[in-house]
């Protein structure tokens, strides 16, 4: 099997994201979903409304989220809306809260855990997506990426849970780790088994917080900005990433990847790659 490409340009900016996206040379048709993440107020590290507005404007798409499965200023339609005019995303394009009317269910085919994924119920109403992630760490799954905006990212306020619980909701708290790692990756195959290729992937290694942009109270960034990445595949994408952080010489790097290794985070791209769609082995062209 041939090896993914995983394109890279050093210099982090609003217009390499686009750049980064036009490198390549696949263009995303239709309705085109952009999927981000809002941030959650008091949160000093998503990436803002200015930094994303070109990329979104590239792909003339909507801004898609979901309510989260925690207490905070996300966790109903009615919170979440002003949380997206307050940071400011409602003023750069439409925002669809995919689960504001209910959800629905996509199969899940093959998972360890899942069987099905809960998604918002707009979720259909998209012909491609743009998964435009934020590149950092995460408290309870090591690192987020590209898989994480797939799974957690895409699933409706219940799928959260149900995918935290590794298919028992009530446990979204108490689950084994691995478990709930596995089930991130079988919820995050579903979503690109359903579009069927029509997915671009950009993770941006930028203000690299061992944090999520979940988190109202973050630690500030530990390592510097590192890059821009895009790929095809999801998989390639978020390993080139953990590369890069392993073979550079920050001093913070000590800091993120005990983050990363404490919380098994690379667990959940290896069972990605088992259900096989996406590949860990890549090549990264460097753009200039």
């Amino acid at each position: 099997m041939e090896k993914s490409k995983v394109y890279f340009i050093k210099e982090v900016s609003p217009e390499n994201v686009v750049h980064a996206y036009e490198a390549l040379g696949v263009e995303l048709k239709g309705n085109v979903a952009v999927k981000l993440h809002s941030g959650e107020p008091g949160n000093q590290n998503f990436l803002r409304p200015d930094f994303m507005k070109p990329a979104v404007d590239r792909v003339g798409g909507t801004i898609v989220e979901c309510n989260t499965a925690y207490d905070g200023q996300r966790d109903t339609t009615e919170a979440h809306r002003k949380t997206m005019q307050l940071h400011g995303w409602v003023e750069i394009t439409d925002v669809d809260i995919m689960d504001a009317e209910g959800e629905m269910t996509i199969p899940v085919v093959g998972g360890k855990h899942l069987d099905k994924n809960y998604v918002g119920k707009t979720f259909p109403e998209y012909d491609s997506m743009l998964v435009l992630s934020h590149f950092k760490g995460h408290p309870m799954g090591g690192y987020g990426g590209a898989l994480k905006q797939l799974s957690i990212g895409v699933a409706s306020s219940y799928g959260k849970a149900y995918i935290h619980g590794a298919g028992v909701p009530e446990n979204l708290w108490t689950a084994d780790r691995d478990s709930f790692l596995e089930s991130m990756a079988d919820a995050a195959s579903s979503v690109v088994n359903y579009f069927h290729g029509n997915m671009i992937f950009i993770n941006v290694m930028k203000n690299m917080s061992v944090d999520c942009d979940c988190c109202e109270i973050a630690e500030d960034p530990c390592m510097a900005d590192m890059g821009i990445l895009v790929s095809t595949d999801p998989i390639a994408i978020d390993q080139a990433c953990i590369d890069l952080v392993y073979g550079c010489d920050d001093p913070g790097k000590a800091h993120f990847l005990e983050r990363v290794e404490s919380r098994n985070g690379v667990h959940t791209i290896e069972a990605a790659a088992a259900l096989g769609f996406g590949s860990r082995e890549y090549t990264l062209v460097k753009v200039d």
